[in-house]
């Protein structure tokens, strides 16, 4: 850990800091554990978040002072809208009851230290806001990245120190990157901007240090569903401006189970490309660019046609593309009517979909079939109970499920005995995106 000189540390400031008192108390802070019920759920109670918000405390205290503000970010699940967003699709996606917390610390000094535990600290120099190939794939890149948007668009940079640690589980595709470049754009508009900065816009900051200064080139799913919290309905119809609703989540009584299938990425770039690929060479067929702008109708009459031009598969994809924009906008919709019986009738048909159009639960030439497996096991124990779908990218990837409650105790046991106890989740959707934390 790297150790403020006490005299940089920012003491005017117009938000009301924590301090040691606050933390030695947290226990029996009423407002504390209404926090941790709207943040967390079911997952791990409140006694294990008392624990991890006051060890974290005495880490970040020991190299910073007494004083700090508090802010939680998100991970986030892919709701609906399976590969449908590389061609100006629409998708539906969510914020959840894992994250990443950070105590801070403002600074003089105009540098961001950040000391994730488990991992090295590192310091950015706000001074220098220029793209470097160097930190491709690396945190200080996605650091640096939101610190150019901000100066970029008016809004004020500033120092300070922080020190995180995370709940969001890596490879089951909850996108980290996402939860931690949108808590640092959080960060900064409570410290220096008086929280000015709206939802989406620290969505649209934090896609620029993702595809720009970390080298992934990304829609702006991941950083929207984190920002916003809850459900988010997104339109790519127009790529620059995307039609962003947030949609808050009211079901009861059912659980969600995320599973690390375990499947093996190595050489799989080309059959994840694929997809988009095929999809947009029956766009050209049809003289655009992505199927977005195709006409459904038309695409289907000339399907006798066209299967001389493309794939089979290609053509399976593209019936998929259309069908999956319309299962979105049903599912948004019974989102918001509480209507828990088709939300599961679109979940099922979009994982179907997935499955047998879009084909994107097993590799080629894979022999170990985790995914199918996974989705196999689940519907064997939940019947036709609930939903269950391939989630994100898929191929080597995760399964989800959406149960009853009565079957959550069942279906994780014999999926862990599967799949090993460190790769099965029981999450929630949470209604709140990346905020500051204030008891």
């Amino acid at each position: 850990y790297i150790i403020i000189n006490k005299s940089s540390i920012r003491e005017e400031n117009s938000v009301k800091f924590l301090n040691k008192l606050d933390f030695e108390n947290i226990g029996n802070n009423a407002n504390f554990a209404k926090e941790c019920a709207r943040l967390y759920a079911k997952n791990n109670g409140l006694d294990y978040q008392i624990k991890r918000y006051k060890d974290l405390y005495n880490i970040h205290s020991e190299f910073s002072g007494e004083n700090v503000l508090l802010f939680s970010s998100p991970g986030r699940i892919e709701v609906c809208g399976n590969h449908t967003d590389h061609n100006n699709g629409k998708v539906l996606c969510a914020s959840i009851s894992v994250d990443t917390i950070a105590m801070v610390t403002p600074v003089l000094e105009s540098t961001i230290t950040i000391a994730s535990v488990g991992y090295p600290p590192f310091v950015v120099d706000i001074n220098d806001l220029e793209p470097k190939t160097s930190e491709y794939g690396k945190s200080e890149g996605l650091v640096r990245g939101v610190c150019a948007y901000f100066k970029q668009n008016g809004y004020q940079i500033g120092g300070f120190y922080a020190t995180t640690t995370s709940d969001v589980f890596k490879g089951a595709g909850v996108s980290s990157s996402a939860c931690f470049e949108v808590l640092v754009c959080e960060i900064l508009n409570v410290l220096y901007n008086n929280g000015k900065m709206d939802a989406l816009t620290k969505a649209y900051a934090s896609h620029l240090a993702e595809s720009v200064y970390f080298g992934k080139p990304c829609g702006l799913m991941d950083q929207s569903a984190i920002a916003l919290g809850g459900v988010s309905y997104i339109d790519f119809k127009d790529t620059k401006a995307p039609q962003v609703e947030s949609i808050p989540w009211q079901f009861e009584g059912v659980d969600i189970v995320l599973v690390n299938c375990g499947g093996d990425h190595c050489g799989l770039t080309d059959q994840y490309a694929s997809i988009r690929t095929e999809m947009e060479d029956v766009a050209k067929i049809f003289g655009q660019k992505v199927l977005r702008f195709v006409n459904k109708d038309k695409f289907l009459s000339t399907i006798p046609i066209i299967q001389s031009d493309v794939s089979g598969r290609a053509i399976l994809r593209a019936i998929h593309y259309f069908d999956e924009n319309e299962r979105v906008d049903n599912c948004a919709l019974a989102i918001k009517n509480v209507d828990i019986a088709k939300y599961y009738e679109m979940i099922n048909a979009s994982g179907d979909s997935s499955y047998k159009l879009l084909q994107n639960c097993y590799p080629e030439g894979d022999r170990d079939m985790r995914i199918p497996m996974a989705l196999a096991l689940s519907k064997n124990i939940c019947g036709n109970e609930g939903a269950i779908r391939v989630h994100g990218g898929g191929f080597a990837g995760t399964m989800i499920a959406y149960v009853p409650t009565a079957l959550t105790e069942k279906l994780v046991k014999d999926l862990k005995a599967v799949f090993g106890g460190d790769n099965v989740f029981e999450i929630s959707i949470r209604n709140s995106g990346t905020r500051q934390v204030e008891i």
